[in-house]
């Protein structure tokens, strides 16, 4: 049976259709495509499908008396080996009519209500594989929907989802070491044991979210802020299995629901305020980055207002954090994004940088000198004469520093030819300012590399103005 579902899913898309999911606006991608992660389930389970279908391939002969007559304390039953609370199969899609599919739908969305433990491996074997067997085809269901979901199916749509989804991200323990002695980027993540079936209710939300036969207007009674606000608590989820799939439907979601777009915002405002000036710890800043990154490209000229200050309270803080190395990536392309769209804040962005620009973090102003070269990239004349005083005193500093990394990245700036025209257009002022850190390396760095590319940027200077 499993085999069969598998069969009838779309294959995975190439790599290079998946690349781009969250480059090009805040529009969601064309539903026609409502495959990107979605096509590729049925590659995706095949490698953790370690279920036994054994006894559960014949399910004519089953009724469904059993998903109507579950109590509501079944959770408890099951979870507490119960062996006298049912808990069986219903028949296929295929084995019963089109006038009872709809029904058939319910009642495998009631049963697939009960969520199961799986910290203990060898609990309820049996109804596990039944209930991820069903949501197997339930994601089918959906899939090849030909009429659009009543207001019934959408109410227990949400709340299967709910159901098991939603719940407290206990911190998992680390072999007995202290949180601050974990470079994340160096461990590895860890799972959640119940992924063989979350990982089947987040394709099945996704498709949900996306299919054509889901009506937006009768679906956001339901998937209201409530909802929304639940999903965005799941990205500080230590699983990153589970970060990918919640950051595309997040995507999805802000692209269809446009009643919910400023709220989605606030939202995310809101966690990257607590996770700056409060507990400087979330697991999914990345991901939420990575969305914010769409969507910023979307926002229509001119910026509202509302959007600058998301930029300066919001975006430019997140330098602060000890962990930046974690989502900085995604946090400069946010930020060029906002550079790009509107040049005049390039002076804000600049002089944001030089106030969380990191004093004794070598690594971190490695960083910070990449993503200036992005952003410089995207700046005009007018707003580099604003800001180039105090940003070449800063270049200065790390032009003489004794990390020759630091030195070294910060002398390539010169490589990129937008900055040293600017820099030739306002040499009379930056050369005194950066001058005699030029001579201090040239004449004792003890990097060859540093003091090589320092007469590079002193002989460029000389072609240009001799006096």
């Amino acid at each position: 049976m499993i085999k069969q579902i598998l069969g009838r899913l779309p294959r995975k898309p190439s790599k290079s259709s998946e690349n781009r999911e969250f480059g090009g606006s805040s529009a969601p991608p064309n539903t026609s495509s409502s495959a990107r992660s979605s096509d590729s389930l049925s590659s995706r389970l095949v490698n953790s499908d370690n279920m036994s279908s054994a006894g559960h391939n014949s399910t004519s002969n089953l009724g469904y008396s059993n998903a109507n007559k579950l109590p509501q304390a079944v959770n408890q039953k099951l979870n507490g080996d119960s062996a006298t609370v049912p808990y069986d199969l219903l028949p296929s899609f295929r084995d019963v009519p089109s006038s009872e599919k709809q029904n058939l739908f319910i009642r495998k969305l009631n049963l697939c209500c009960v969520v199961f433990d799986f910290t203990d491996p060898t609990k309820n074997l049996k109804e596990k594989d039944i209930k991820r067997q069903m949501l197997l085809e339930l994601v089918d269901y959906v899939t090849s929907a030909n009429a659009k979901f009543t207001e019934t199916v959408m109410q227990e749509v949400v709340k299967m989802i709910s159901a098991n989804l939603f719940r407290s991200l206990t911190p998992q323990p680390r072999e007995n070491k202290g949180l601050e002695a974990f470079d994340l980027e160096e461990e590895e993540p860890l799972m959640d044991p119940a992924w063989p079936h979350l990982q089947i209710v987040y394709e099945f939300l996704l498709r949900f979210v996306a299919s054509p036969e889901t009506d937006t207007k009768l679906a956001k009674r339901f998937i209201d802020h409530s909802f929304v606000l639940k999903l965005l608590d799941l990205f500080d989820s230590e699983d990153p299995r589970e970060r990918e799939y919640l950051k595309t439907i997040l995507h999805r979601t802000y692209g269809k629901f446009m009643v919910h777009r400023p709220f989605i915002r606030k939202a995310i405002n809101n966690i990257f305020f607590r996770f700056i000036f409060e507990t400087e710890k979330h697991n999914g800043i990345a991901e939420l980055l990575e969305v914010l990154g769409s969507i910023i490209n979307g926002f229509a000229l001119p910026l509202k207002e509302e959007h600058k200050l998301f930029l300066v309270r919001a975006l430019i803080p997140l330098h602060k954090p000890k962990c930046l190395p974690m989502y900085h990536q995604q946090l400069s392309y946010c930020i060029t994004q906002f550079v790009e769209k509107d040049c005049k804040l390039a002076d804000t962005v600049i002089r944001g940088l030089l106030k969380y620009w990191p004093i004794t973090n070598s690594s971190k102003e490695v960083m910070f000198l990449s993503e200036l070269e992005e952003i410089l990239e995207a700046t005009q004349p007018a707003e580099f004469e604003r800001c180039m005083v105090p940003l070449f005193r800063q270049i200065a500093r790390c032009l003489s520093s004794s990390h020759f990394q630091v030195a070294e990245r910060a002398l390539y700036l010169w490589n990129n030819d937008h900055i040293e025209n600017l820099i030739r257009q306002n040499r009379k002022v930056i050369l005194p300012i950066i001058f005699p850190a030029l001579e201090k390396n040239g004449r004792n760095h003890w990097n060859q590399v540093v003091q090589n590319l320092t007469l590079t940027v002193r002989k460029i200077f000389s072609d240009v103005d001799q006096s």
